[in-house]
């Protein structure tokens, strides 16, 4: 993991948010209803066709000094290059006049693909993190196809364990039994996610969606709690996985039966040098099954919070804050995982806080080995 930042960077960068969602889920429709509120007025977004057709950005209305479109692929699979170039260039432009100055930007994904791609480039590029920071991640989800999504399309699942507000689409079209059911799937697969309701006539406001991460770029101010939202990991009131299915003899693979969402918690600090091969191990040998990691940690090192997130094989830099948003201090870790149970990532902390030799510490890497299995 990278060396530390501290949290005055922040201040100087503009916030990023990525709205993403499959095919058809209603992300245009989302941002042309955010882009009339004054809330939005000064946001630049970023909209990219689908191969040469671009039948998506047709909806979107006709560009204007708010609304960025790139020319080219798919973000998530061809325009990780041009998608940094891009942010780049938007703010030298910003910067030099020829673009009004803007205070945040969107950037909406296609529904073809997976979004880790187009974060992992928001959370490691040194170059991109001197001008932005990413704020948080939108997902739009189709209340009429949801669960048929969910059970189809392990990127659905993907984009909804991503995801810091989850907006349900075509609400006023879908059974309130389906919809419910939905609600409870996607509560048990990303519990600190709040969810919204919309649909063509009622859209969602500007302001439910602004502020979604840690640091309030519009009053500067920090609210970790909302932001981490450790209570909602707590067992009590969740409903267990495979109680959310009808019982039949399908041998069809429902992909979020094997999402996990808990929050490993310790009230005594911790060695950051600990922490640091905790996190090195899991990336090294399940990164792709880290689906979203975030968390505040409590560290011999420093009598300050210690900011960690990352999403599968990429974390951001560690960021120190100013205080504590509570006392007494504890680290709360904040894990949605793919097919990695809780008892297994709490024990793997707890060998190598104890460990003193290295065959000691290959234990907790053993024990992680040992729970992979084939899905």
């Amino acid at each position: 993991m990278a060396e530390l930042l501290e949290f005055n960077a922040y201040s100087q960068r503009i916030p990023l948010m990525v709205i993403t969602g499959f095919l058809g889920s209603g992300k245009t429709t989302l941002i042309n209803h955010l882009l009339r509120q004054t809330a939005l007025q000064d946001t630049a977004v970023i909209v990219n066709e689908f191969g040469e057709i671009g039948v998506d950005h047709l909806l979107v209305q006709a560009a204007t000094e708010d609304v960025v479109v790139i020319d080219g692929g798919c973000v998530c699979c061809t325009i990780r290059g041009d998608l940094l170039e891009t942010l780049v260039r938007l703010f030298e432009q910003r910067c030099t006049g020829i673009i009004p100055i803007f205070k945040r930007v969107i950037i909406e994904t296609t529904g073809l693909a997976d979004p880790a791609p187009v974060i992992h480039t928001l959370l490691r590029d040194q170059q991109l993190n001197r001008y932005f920071y990413l704020a948080g991640v939108i997902t739009t989800v189709d209340a009429l196809y949801g669960l048929e999504q969910l059970d189809q399309h392990y990127e659905t699942v993907k984009q909804a364990a991503m995801a810091d507000r989850l907006v349900l689409t075509k609400v006023a079209l879908s059974h309130s039994l389906s919809l419910q059911q939905l609600q409870q799937r996607l509560q048990q697969l990303n519990p600190a996610a709040v969810q919204l309701l919309s649909d063509e006539k009622i859209g969602v406001k500007a302001e439910e969606l602004l502020n979604i991460g840690f640091y309030h770029s519009e009053d500067k101010s920090i609210d970790v709690g909302q932001w981490l939202q450790a209570e909602s990991y707590a067992e009590n009131g969740i409903v267990p996985l495979d109680n959310l299915y009808k019982k039949t003899e399908s041998t069809e693979i429902r992909h979020d039966r094997y999402i996990r969402s808990f929050c490993i918690e310790r009230t005594q600090p911790l060695s950051w040098k600990v922490l640091n091969r905790w996190f090195q191990q899991l990336v090294a040998l399940r990164g792709r099954d880290l689906l979203r990691v975030k968390g505040l940690v409590y560290t011999e090192e420093t009598p300050l919070p210690i900011l960690v997130q990352g999403v599968q094989h990429v974390f951001q830099s560690p960021t120190t804050l100013p205080a504590w948003p509570k006392q007494p201090p504890v680290s709360q870790i904040v894990f949605i995982t793919r097919n990695i149970e809780q008892h297994i990532v709490d024990q793997m902390l707890d060998i190598l806080t104890h460990s003193r030799t290295p065959q000691e510490m290959c234990q907790a890497a053993l024990i992680l080995l040992g729970c992979q299995r084939t899905i």
